[in-house]
């Protein structure tokens, strides 16, 4: 979500969100000694079919089973903060879905006396009276948006590429105060899927219960959909370009650098650059000495190609119209040159053809997806969004601490469209977080 009302999704945390100073532990602490070792026995990953687009939509989500029976909630993907939170079946501010569609707590409120509660608080809450007292949520969002709520835990049902059916018992938040500034409508999905690497992630706490390894990474394609996977069975063996994530960065963002802009292949003059991998933001802002210099290179390119500004168009800033309407960016993308942040840490490059920042709008004009970032506060942060991470397996290795991306072909489930097409092969099902290992459900 940007304050151009062009993404529908929260684009990254603020950064003065407290940092997490507790484990997760104490919010499995009834978790037999045997389910623990048996999580160990899976070592796989689960893969969700990803919907949406860019644009026109704004935004990628995944549908998650939570509860018992489950029930399905879409919820837009963000690598860019922690908490995953989803629409509360309570008084509710801000909150778009049909009451039969929200999540309706049951007895199952997170306390604050457990330690997961330390990791979802911000310094700007009242403490907590009692250790009974239920445990507030307050999360923040570089557009302005907000989340307010509770937090509960509950089962969440994951389809395992090994054709096993876990069900661990996860903490989220349960939102009742939604706050969505600007003049755009409020993004259509139920909540907020945190992927950040934040103790309090969906990641975070599975790879807590020995489910997986916390690696992370998602496929997102031009044309629509792609898919999200946990764990690190998908990550290709060669060809990743690989580098070292930030150590001074929050520890709910996904940070690289320094880097260099080069267009076409040639410096700007533009060095030092702090990147932040955000899926939660549609498009990829750039600091304003940056933003300038992109611009500047591609207005000079354009001289004398045929191509006017479009400024009646407002779907983006900067917008060209060509002698008749663009069908798609391939019809335009030759007047246009590539760009490329150089990694001096990891001698990696991250190459935007201009299909990584362009797009062609409704009116068939091309749009220039690289937003000035203080206009949304970033400071001198640069985000890369998911217009400029399509057709590419981006992957978040938290146990080796880098970040990598390759060349993919998004359009497909890797290895496992057979099983999400209702073959799923269920040889038995694990429930996590269940008071006795006797007791399995599917």
């Amino acid at each position: 979500m940007d304050t151009h009302g062009k993404s529908r999704k929260a684009m990254i945390t603020v950064l003065y969100w407290v940092l997490v100073s507790a484990t997760l532990q104490g919010c499995f602490a009834d978790i037999p000694h045997f389910w623990k070792k048996s999580a160990s026995r899976f070592g796989s990953s689960f893969v969700l079919p990803v919907s949406g687009n860019v644009y026109p939509l704004g935004y990628y989500s995944v549908s998650l089973s939570i509860g018992r029976p489950p029930k399905a909630f879409d919820l837009d993907i963000d690598t860019g903060s922690d908490l995953t939170w989803v629409q509360c079946d309570a008084p509710c501010t801000g909150c778009t879905k049909p009451r039969d569609s929200l999540y309706k707590p049951n007895n199952n409120l997170v306390h604050c006396e457990n330690p997961v509660c330390a990791a979802v608080r911000t310094s700007g809450n009242q403490p907590c009276k009692t250790p009974n007292d239920q445990c507030d949520y307050e999360v923040e969002y570089a557009d302005q948006g907000s989340s307010l709520g509770v937090l509960v835990n509950d089962y969440f049902s994951l389809k395992s590429t090994n054709g096993s059916l876990l069900i661990p018992h996860l903490a989220f938040g349960c939102g009742y105060d939604q706050h969505f500034p600007g003049p755009i409508s409020p993004p259509p999905t139920a909540g907020v899927l945190g992927l950040g690497n934040g103790k309090a992630s969906i990641l975070s706490q599975l790879s807590s219960l020995s489910v997986i390894r916390n690696v992370l990474g998602h496929c997102l394609s031009a044309r629509g959909g792609g898919f999200l996977f946990f764990g690190d069975d998908l990550v290709p063996s060669s060809k990743i370009a690989w580098v070292p994530m930030l150590a001074s960065s929050s520890d709910k963002h996904y940070a690289a650098g320094p880097a260099e802009l080069l267009y076409n292949g040639k410096p700007t003059g533009v060095k030092g650059l702090q990147v932040v991998f955000d899926s939660g933001s549609s498009y990829t802002y750039l600091n304003s000495k940056a933003y300038q210099a992109v611009l500047n290179q591609v207005r000079a390119d354009l001289n004398g190609k045929p191509l006017k500004d479009a400024d009646e168009d407002k779907s983006l800033p900067i917008c060209w119209k060509g002698a008749k309407p663009f069908k798609s960016v391939n019809e335009v993308k030759n007047l246009f040159k590539p760009l490329t942040l150089s990694f001096m840490k990891g001698n990696a490059q991250l190459q935007l053809l201009p299909e990584a920042y362009l797009i062609v709008t409704k009116l068939g004009n091309a749009c220039l997806g690289i937003l000035n970032g203080r206009e949304v506060r970033l400071g001198e942060l640069n985000v890369i969004g998911d217009i400029s991470m399509q057709d590419k397996m981006v992957i978040y290795d938290n146990e080796k601490k880098q970040i990598g991306w390759v060349l993919a072909n998004c359009d497909r489930l890797p290895n496992v469209d057979r099983d999400y097409n209702g073959d799923f092969s269920e040889p038995y099902a694990a429930d996590f977080g269940m008071l006795s290992p006797a007791t399995r459900f599917l």
